[in-house]
């Protein structure tokens, strides 16, 4: 089972969307938990402060080591700690198995301009990012990875082969798929899906995988190639 500690000054923005659908189910089947630490409860005044000026000046607010420091010594035992940055490693498929293979994580949802780097430094701390865009909290991106690491989970998704077949599995787009009516508003479904041939199907697929990779993302397309000629 997969344990997932949040540390946030937002804890009632969990589980969200998580909270819904595969994920929360797997949830309600304890295929993995979630733990939310609110950042403030570690603060040291009477006013929660959790932030301070940046040294050096600058814009926004900076989340004080000495808080953030306190709640992550308080709460991580074992496992990765994961800090949403758009600093980070993009988040890949890849990476979303390494991380459903794991059974402890403690991730770091950071307001304002970021964390101290120092805690960075001083706890070891993984920075992902989920794009190359600015939130205004991590708890958002945090969703997100955890939407694409719980759905791996063993028994979560239910069928395997939907894994196998889904996009950037193997550095491929996924094919375009159709379903009832056959004919709908002048277009039909490609005749090779209704022939019943299963090599035909999976060589269409295929083909129409690479085509849509090539034309829509063209550096995924050439890790493809590159990977085929290793």
């Amino acid at each position: 089972m997969l344990n997932v500690k949040i540390l946030t000054i937002f804890p009632e923005l969990f589980p969200g969307f998580l909270g819904h659908s595969l994920t929360g189910k797997a949830m309600e089947e304890n295929k993995w938990q979630l733990k939310t630490v609110n950042i403030r409860d570690y603060a040291y005044d009477k006013h929660k402060s959790v932030d301070d000026t940046p040294c050096g000046g600058g814009a926004g607010m900076i989340m004080r080591p000495d808080v953030l420091g306190r709640a992550i010594a308080d709460n991580h035992t074992t496992g990765r700690i994961i800090y949403m940055s758009p600093k980070g490693a993009p988040l890949t498929q890849k990476k979303a198995r390494e991380l459903a293979k794991e059974t402890e994580l403690t991730i770091i949802c950071a307001r304002f301009e970021g964390i101290d780097e120092r805690v960075i430094e001083a706890f070891n701390i993984e920075e992902i990012s989920i794009g190359d865009y600015i939130l205004t909290g991590g708890e958002q991106a945090a969703q997100i990875m955890l939407d694409a690491v719980v759905r791996l989970l063993p028994g979560v998704l239910g069928n395997e082969m939907s894994l196998e077949d889904e996009s950037f599995e193997n550095n491929l787009l996924e094919y375009p798929q159709y379903t009832r009516p056959i004919e709908w508003e002048g277009r039909t479904v490609p005749e090779v899906l209704l022939s019943g041939h299963h090599q035909k199907i999976a060589d269409w697929r295929k083909q129409q995988s690479e085509i849509a990779t090539k034309a829509k993302r063209p550096d995924l397309f050439k890790i493809y190639l590159d990977s085929k000629n290793s």
